[in-house]
């Protein structure tokens, strides 16, 4: 081959850069010009390229100076090439330096620049330049439109972004795909899941992108119901997920009432016979985990065969939370003995969850220690352990000498402690401090109501009702679900709405009438409890035992009853609940806030440790 055309050069030089080999790249454009080969507007690019991927300036600097000697700084190949070097080595100054010196911009010089811009987290100068770039008359291309729709999705400007979406129509690239996907994005990220299906109903073509964005869109907000339709609906058009998309929708079934659902995507994948990665198969175990199957969770967690740190901190952190802390600590060591696992802040948090559940105190100190960049969750964790084990003084001291003291989740895992031991004086004083620190908090001057309430000081509990109502602060109201038959049946405290209230409320006088009988009446101490009108009502109407006692009147006899609620369970239904699964002979799975309970022949996973 002639040894003076740039062809083959340009192409040698495009292999290294493409296979990762940078310095060999480097050393043929040096070999290419010691040979007296003269490069032109197709070599400098590809070596600045190389320039950038090595981190080496003064190299980008000299080819720089090369295309000043060459004549070639003026093409717009040579020029996008050099801003970006400049953006990525020297500094963003410099690259906008190099810009406006730049006598031929085009659409991808800007965009360069714009996600130079989003690189070094500003977001608001990127939007500017594509005002400039819009009023310079430059044509818009879908990749500017995008990279511009991104930045906007950062600023959380809702109405900038509808004037984008303005802009692609007016252009002609709303029915683009990359420009679509951006704007999905875009008012996901400004919280408008309404703007972004209007736009996904409208768009002419969609790719798994698409779902995938729109789904994800939907789990992050809540909307489980809607995600879990618009998967099916997916799957009627004929479009096939990929691992991201059941990533992104298992968390919308990682909740006991959505346990079908998430088997039956499961299966739809085992039968599709997509390749399961380690990504999708941590979230299909998380999925379980939070849908209280265990058993279904520890099965895919045995058929992993390259486990990482997530893999074991899913199961760790999820044998925890439904009361298994052995379980959970015996993991942990069995990960420690995996040379291969670098544990994290993350593992080492679960670990001390499970310390908790365990009451390890020790173990659990041990580990915290092992810790290198602790964060308030860490030091929280080990306050509720100390609480939990009921050392209060060594608690104070620690929360003390860590400086911690006004941390709101730190008061109220000590105050978890003084639930469980009764410590009724020192959860006052908690109680107080949580007033002072967040005093728009309906359910701290709730916490306070009640320990009047238990003190019998009436009035100190009107006036902290008159507080409440003068600050405008209403307490969140308790409510428990229950799935039967693919529909889910919420309850509220003492609630006579549901068509079979009148069977319910039948259940659960039997079942008082037993536990008397048997001395098994429930603890009515609320004193730190923290849902407002629960204390007036028996915890029998509680609303976890009204959509228990719907699960014992409709679900087929031995089958385990599953209940979440939005607040946490208080003692007195705590102890009804053992005593239920005893009479009944089933397992009753009571989710709250903190964790899962699993009742069962009279005896709770938390080993009363609520």
């Amino acid at each position: 081959m002639p040894l003076s055309s740039t062809f083959a050069w340009n192409n040698l030089i495009q292999a290294s850069v493409a296979g990762g080999d940078i310095g060999h790249a480097i050393l043929v454009y040096q070999q290419m010009m010691s040979r007296g080969v003269c490069p032109d507007k197709h070599t400098l690019p590809r070596v600045l390229t190389a320039s950038r991927l090595s981190g080496d300036l003064l190299f980008g600097k000299q080819v720089h100076g090369h295309a000043l000697k060459l004549g070639l700084y003026g093409d717009r190949y040579v020029g996008t090439a050099l801003i970006e070097m400049y953006g990525w080595l020297d500094s963003i100054g410099a690259a906008r330096s190099l810009f406006d010196k730049f006598t031929c911009k085009d659409s991808v010089s800007w965009t360069v620049l714009a996600r130079l811009y989003l690189t070094e987290n500003k977001p608001q100068l990127a939007l500017d330049l594509f005002g400039e770039m819009v009023n310079s008359g430059v044509t818009i291309d879908s990749v500017a439109l995008a990279t511009v729709i991104g930045a906007c999705g950062r600023v959380k400007s809702l109405h900038e972004g509808r004037k984008l979406q303005e802009i692609a129509r007016r252009c002609g690239l709303e029915s683009d795909v990359l420009v679509g996907n951006s704007l999905l994005q875009m008012y996901i990220d400004c919280g408008s899941i309404d703007d972004a299906r209007g736009l996904f109903d409208q768009m002419p073509n969609r790719d798994v992108i698409s779902w995938t964005t729109i789904i994800h869109g939907y789990v992050k907000q809540g909307g489980f119901n809607e995600s879990l339709k618009l998967f099916q609906q997916m799957n009627k058009d004929g479009m096939k997920p990929d691992a991201i998309l059941i990533s992104a929708l298992l968390p919308a079934c990682a909740r006991m009432t959505a346990c079908k659902h998430g088997k039956e995507i499961h299966g739809h994948l085992l039968r599709s016979g997509m390749k399961l990665n380690l990504t999708v198969q941590n979230a299909i175990m998380d999925m379980y985990m939070k849908a209280s199957c265990l058993e279904y969770a520890y099965k895919i967690f045995k058929e992993i065969d390259s486990k990482d740190v997530i893999s074991w901190t899913v199961m760790i952190l999820g044998y925890s939370l439904h009361g298994e802390g052995k379980l959970a600590l015996s993991l942990f060591h069995k990960m420690k003995e995996d040379a291969g696992i670098q544990i994290d802040e993350l593992a080492y948090g679960a670990v001390l969850h499970a310390c908790v559940t365990a009451c390890a105190v020790e173990e659990g100190k041990f580990y915290f220690n092992c810790i290198r960049n602790r964060n308030i969750t860490h030091y929280t964790l080990m306050v509720s352990l100390l609480a939990h084990a009921g050392l209060f003084d060594e608690a104070s001291a620690f929360i003390e000498e860590s400086q911690i003291e006004r941390h709101v989740e730190v008061l109220r895992a000590l105050l978890d402690g003084c639930r469980i031991h009764h410590e009724v004086k020192l959860g006052k004083r908690i109680i107080e401090q949580l007033c002072e620190l967040e005093p728009l908090n309906a359910d701290n001057y709730v916490l306070q109501s009640n320990w009047f309430a238990h003190q019998e000081k009436w009035d100190m509990v009107d006036n902290s009702k008159e507080m409440m109502n003068d600050m405008g602060l209403k307490p969140q109201k308790a409510y428990s679900w229950i799935e039967h038959r693919n529909k889910v049946h919420v309850f509220g405290t003492g609630d006579v709405s549901h068509p079979r209230s009148e069977k319910i409320y039948w259940q659960l006088e039997q079942l008082k009438e037993r536990m008397r009988k048997e001395g098994l009446l429930p603890d009515l101490d609320f004193s730190l409890h923290d849902v407002d009108e629960e204390r007036e009502c028996s915890p029998m109407a509680h609303s976890e035992m009204l959509a228990v006692s719907f699960g014992l009147i409709s679900k087929q006899v031995g089958t385990a009853i599953r209940v979440t609620k939005n607040h946490r369970v208080c003692v007195g239904c705590h102890d009804a609940l053992k005593a239920i699964s005893k009479f009944e002979q089933r397992e009753v799975i009571v989710k709250d806030l903190r964790r899962f309970y699993h009742f069962r022949d009279g005896l709770c996973s938390c080993c009363d440790l609520q």
